[in-house]
């Protein structure tokens, strides 16, 4: 009989494509990549039309001469990469790896590792998509040489050690302008007023907000005001003057594409995207989902029979979804995959908790739930909207109760409306009699926007339409693991290295980290996959521009030093006077007679501001993940600290300390609320 040899990407499907196929396959593996461009240089010749030099990967001779071996003993080569385009790749460099243009070589591709869906692939073989490979060998070169040209430029400029990176760098600067946004961000003052209130005969009670006064002022923005409101609405008789009841209904969510698998495995699971994709890359090798790298909702016709068969006889006829669930989107899906889902609906978590890892089974069984809450009814809820009046003021409340659970059976994302004031929807009739009963006043302050974490990293990467599913992550562990960004509670920060870098690039090479210039570049490589662009013809466009701008910051751009200047502090071991120096962490002290004496200490810089506290001054500390503030160099006896840059001018107001936000100067106290401009010279 004829032998035939499949090549795939991972041993870990190996051994479960060769249970479904029978004893006239041969599977093999490939170990991912087997050709790149080289390392030690730039591996494409811009003199010579940008032609790539490909070279077998270190550690990949082996496999080669053994996948070698099984290509001469075989008939019929079937390539069965990944489905996407860093798969299609794959096996055109494993077909010119191998030499295979005399055999008789097809690709096939799975978007699920089961028996029914390999089996499927072999019946509809087709040729390498070299719109796909090209797509794939533009993204490749274009990071190439935006990395080797500016990597070597920031060695020399700044420290060696770094690196830029097409998409890294924006995400850098995403980053970067977040915390800029933060630390320029000024509190405002607001006050809430809200009043309980009794209805009818019972002693239940029910909270209304204040909406607007009597001019139809709706803000409250000093005490004095909610004085004045509160003032008016002493001895004041509330009336309803508004009642509606009706319905609101909440979707289904939509089933896990890759960018929302990362967010809610961070929300839910706390797993970073790295071990995410890890999870997830191995829960579809063993044949539990679909493919993972993926920005399509769409469900297969086979995935949508089945769901429908199972939430109807688990769960009834009116819990099952009509044809919604799947989100139309004009943009280009990456190879109009599914959406992550199980590959058999019926293989519940708890059947399989036995059977896998800790980590496999919680991410299981959120895929899992997702998948069968999308194809499951709104939920549905009763509501109730009140507007009431008092001295001529304006307050309003609201009640709510679930009707039908829906897809709210089997899935939560933590965001489910509560039920509130469920007695006024049973009891409240129109003309009810209200009672005042108490009222509260509260201060608050505008907040400053979040720091971006790795799930809101992905969002708005995705958003901006910057990098694809298969980006995300590797670009995230690239900017923390170069220390560009310190990860403390979910946080991202940036590092004095990060703000640094992020500089030069702004300055230097603005097309790279301008965000709309990424996005149309992604615009430009989804063109090359569908065959609308020659893939050269972007690389012969972007780098003329990038070879100016290195030129000409290598003849302009001045060394950025990061000073290893002497200080004021003695080394107690050998009394010389010991230099500031830049490590991965940031600054610290060195004796200089380093190697004779390796005697290392924290440096503190002083801001020259006194703690308000002790009189000690305030030095510019880092916390242990390596972000900046500012606190007393008398800690820990003393723990005065504040996040922004302090000034030695005192508060006009409550002569406490004065800090930096963009370009005034704001009390450290919020309480306080002093605000003063800075002056040029400041």
């Amino acid at each position: 009989m004829a032998k035939n040899l499949v090549i795939v990407e991972s041993p870990a499907k190996v051994k479960t494509i060769s249970k479904f196929l029978g004893s006239n396959y041969e599977v093999c593996a490939s170990n991912g990549h087997v050709r790149d461009l080289p390392k030690s240089s730039m591996g494409v010749d811009v003199e010579n039309d940008y032609e790539p030099k490909y070279i077998t990967i270190r550690g990949k001779g082996d496999i080669l001469a053994k996948l070698r071996k099984e290509v001469k003993k075989a008939d019929q080569i079937y390539l069965a990469t990944d489905p996407d385009r860093e798969g299609e790749a794959i096996s055109w460099h494993l077909y010119e790896a191998l030499k295979l243009q005399d055999k008789k070589v097809q690709r096939i591709s799975f978007n699920e590792i089961t028996k029914n869906a390999v089996k499927e692939s072999l019946k509809h073989p087709r040729q390498i998509d070299m719109d796909l490979v090209d797509a794939q060998q533009a993204r490749r070169i274009l990071d190439r040489i935006v990395g080797y040209r500016i990597s070597p430029l920031l060695w020399g400029k700044i420290k060696r050690g770094l690196s830029a990176g097409r998409v890294q760098s924006v995400a850098l600067r995403i980053i970067c302008d977040r915390e800029d946004e933060i630390a320029a961000f000024i509190p405002k003052e607001y006050w809430t007023v809200e009043a309980e209130l009794a209805a009818g005969k019972g002693k239940k009670s029910f909270r209304a907000a204040f909406y607007c006064d009597e001019n139809g002022v709706k803000t409250i923005d000093s005490a004095a005001e909610a004085d004045r409101i509160e003032k008016a609405l002493k001895g004041a008789k509330f009336s309803l003057k508004e009642m509606k009841r009706g319905e609101r209904t909440r979707k289904a969510p939509l089933p896990f594409t890759t960018s929302t698998l990362q967010q809610e495995a961070s929300k839910v699971l706390n797993f970073s995207t790295q071990k995410t994709m890890r999870t997830a890359q191995t829960l579809y090798e063993d044949g539990y989902i679909t493919y993972l790298r993926t920005d399509s909702t769409r469900i297969s016709d086979e995935a949508l029979k089945s769901s429908h068969e199972y939430i109807l006889k688990h769960f009834g006829e009116k819990y099952t979804a009509g044809d919604g669930g799947v989100k139309k989107d004009d943009r280009k899906i990456q190879d109009a995959h599914e959406a992550i889902r199980p590959t058999d609906i019926s293989l519940l978590p708890e059947d399989v908790k036995d059977k896998l890892p800790r980590d496999l089974y919680r991410l299981y069984t959120l895929i899992w739930k997702r998948f069968c809450a999308s194809r499951m009814a709104p939920a549905v809820y009763d509501t109730m909207s009140l507007k009431l009046e008092a001295a001529g003021m304006s307050f309003t409340s609201a009640a709510s109760a679930p009707r039908f659970d829906g897809f709210l059976k089997v899935y939560s994302d933590g965001t489910d409306e509560k039920a509130q004031n469920v007695f006024l929807l049973k009891e409240l009739e129109e003309g009810a009699d209200i009672r005042f009963v108490s009222l509260e006043k509260k201060q608050h302050f505008t907040q400053p926007p979040a720091h971006y974490t790795e799930a809101s990293l992905v969002r708005a990467l995705e958003e901006l339409g910057i990098g694809r599913p298969s980006t995300y992550a590797p670009t995230i562990t690239t900017i923390i693991a170069r220390r560009y960004v310190i990860k403390e509670n979910k946080n991202l920060y940036v590092s004095e290295l990060g703000e640094v870098v992020n500089k030069v690039m702004k300055e230097e090479f603005p097309a790279i980290v301008d965000v709309n210039f990424t996005a149309t570049m992604e615009g430009l490589l989804d063109q090359i996959g569908e065959g609308e662009t020659a893939w050269k013809t972007v690389i012969e466009n972007f780098y003329p521009d990038l070879d100016a701008a290195v030129k000409h910051a290598e003849e302009e751009m001045s060394h950025i030093e990061i000073k290893e200047e002497e200080s004021d502090v003695e080394c107690e071991n050998c009394g010389r006077k010991m230099v500031i120096k830049y490590g991965p962490h940031g600054r610290f002290l060195a004796c200089p007679g380093f190697p004779d004496c390796r005697n290392t200490k924290p440096f503190f810089e002083k801001t020259g501001v006194e703690c308000p506290k002790c009189g000690k001054d305030i030095v510019i500390r880092r916390t242990k993940k390596g972000r900046r503030y500012y606190g007393c160099e008398n800690n820990p006896e003393c723990d005065f600290m504040v996040w922004s840059m302090p000034v030695k001018e005192k508060c006009g107001r409550c002569g406490g300390v004065m800090v930096k936000k963009g370009n005034k100067l704001v009390c450290a106290d919020e309480k306080c609320g002093f605000i003063k401009e800075m002056e040029g010279n400041e």
